[in-house]
């Protein structure tokens, strides 16, 4: 993955745009920092689609007796907690 300073990719912006197509993304960084990333509208589409986590628990098949209950070890006090 190619990086560029902020004021490099404006100078190269089109170039830049290009490799993004052509599927290599380019990371701007601006005072060193690594500030964002370019990629083709396509990759960004993907990208965008991807189920959250919750998403993909909530459209488990499963029933309530496949996945096996865990057992739980009991809490330990706190050092030095005043009870």
């Amino acid at each position: 993955m190619k990086e560029l300073q902020l004021k490099d990719a404006k100078a190269t912006l089109s170039a830049a745009v290009d490799r993004a197509v052509a599927g290599e993304p380019t990371v701007i960084t601006r005072y060193g920092r690594k500030e964002a990333v370019l990629v083709s509208f396509e990759e960004w589409e993907r990208l965008a689609k991807a189920p959250s986590f919750a998403d993909l628990l909530l459209a488990f098949p499963g029933k309530p007796g496949d996945v096996p209950v865990r057992r739980r070890k009991p809490a330990r006090a706190l050092r030095g907690a005043a009870l």
